[in-house]
Formats: C-alpha cells, sequence, structure tokens
C-alpha cells in the first residue's frame, strides 16, 4: 500500500482545487491511501529571525513530519498572478529550511484547476522548479491542467461533473502509483 498526502494551494474552503483533491481518495487506484495532508493556514510568514530566535513553529513540523511519511505528495493548486499562491509558497519555504528537508527523494505530482482556459498551467511550471530546487521527483505526464472548471464541477455539492476529467485523474494517479514505486516508494498491492 502506498500512503499518499495531498495539499491543496488553496486556503479557500470553496477551492475547485480542493474540490478535486477531496475526489483523489475515490479515484484512486487499488494499493494507494491519499488523504489530506497537515494544513499550512496557521504558518506565520517566513522569517529567519523566527526561525532562529524561537526555532520552526509547531505546525511547520507536523506537516514536515507527514511529507516525509508519506510515499509520495500531490498538490492540487491554483495559479495566483501566473504563479504559486502566497500561502504555499510560504509553506514550501518553511518546511524545506528544516534539517533533513522532507521533498528530497520525495515523488511528487500536480494538478490545478482554474475558471480560466489554462487550467492553471503556469503555477505547475513555478512549483516544478521549485521541486527541482528541493531534489523531489515530480511527474512529468499525464499532466493535470482542469480549465473551465466553473463548468466541470457542481458549487454546491463538489461533485465532478466531466467525465474526461475523472478519466484524466484516474490515469495521472495510475501512472503516479508507478512512479513512486520507481523512486523507492511503496509497491501497491494487486
Amino acid at each position: 500500500m502506498s500512503n499518499v498526502i495531498s495539499i491543496c494551494g488553496s486556503l479557500r474552503k470553496g477551492s475547485y482545487n480542493r474540490m478535486v483533491m477531496n475526489l483523489l481518495p475515490g479515484l484512486a487506484p487499488a494499493g494507494m491511501n491519499i488523504k489530506e495532508g497537515p494544513s499550512f493556514a496557521e504558518f506565520p510568514l517566513y522569517n529567519a529571525d523566527i526561525q532562529n530566535s524561537t526555532g520552526f513553529p509547531a505546525p511547520v513540523g507536523v506537516l514536515a513530519d507527514a511529507i516525509r511519511a508519506a510515499d509520495g505528495v500531490i498538490f492540487c493548486t491554483p495559479e495566483y498572478n501566473f504563479s504559486l499562491p502566497g500561502g504555499l509558497k510560504n509553506a514550501i519555504d518553511w518546511v524545506s529550511r528544516l534539517p533533513n528537508q522532507p521533498f528530497a527523494g520525495k515523488a511528487v505530482a500536480i494538478q490545478s484547476a482554474s475558471p480560466g482556459p489554462l487550467g492553471g498551467g503556469r503555477v505547475q511550471y513555478d512549483l516544478r522548479k521549485t521541486m527541482v530546487f528541493l531534489d523531489a521527483f515530480t511527474l512529468n505526464k499525464p499532466e493535470i491542467f482542469i480549465g473551465g472548471c466553473a463548468t466541470k464541477f457542481d458549487d454546491k455539492t463538489g461533485e465532478l461533473k466531466d467525465e474526461p476529467t475523472r478519466t484524466f485523474l484516474k490515469q495521472q494517479l495510475e501512472a503516479f502509483a508507478k512512479f513512486i514505486v520507481q523512486h523507492g516508494g511503496t509497491t501497491p498491492s494487486r
């Protein structure tokens, strides 16, 4: 059984990316368990003075431990101003400064949803660059860019109404299960 955590780049409860993330456990292949990672909502803005005076805030350690314990990480994130949401970038900045940096050698998959036509493509390139610096292994294909997401989800129930998108998500999760094994994670049971 491979254990995967998902991290939503949006803090908004009604986020389309959160809707995507919430669907993942039900779309995962046999042998893959996906659960939401600990929240980064309470992280202060990264400041080395805090790190050097009072140490790492407790929630940073909780998220880092969850990343270390997982076989893989899936980011479901919107694109803010052509790049990463500030909260997500801040969380990665905090976690990356810990000893035994948790993204090193970790299998990572990226998904993004946007009401716009590109589906958050630009955020993925920036997040990939960050993961390269942190020595993570990022799944290249299939890519998940959910454009026009407002028409694909029921806002009230969070249900995905678009079958091709559901199929793409399943395909990525199947590829990610194999990718995790290739990069030293747990072999999925059949």
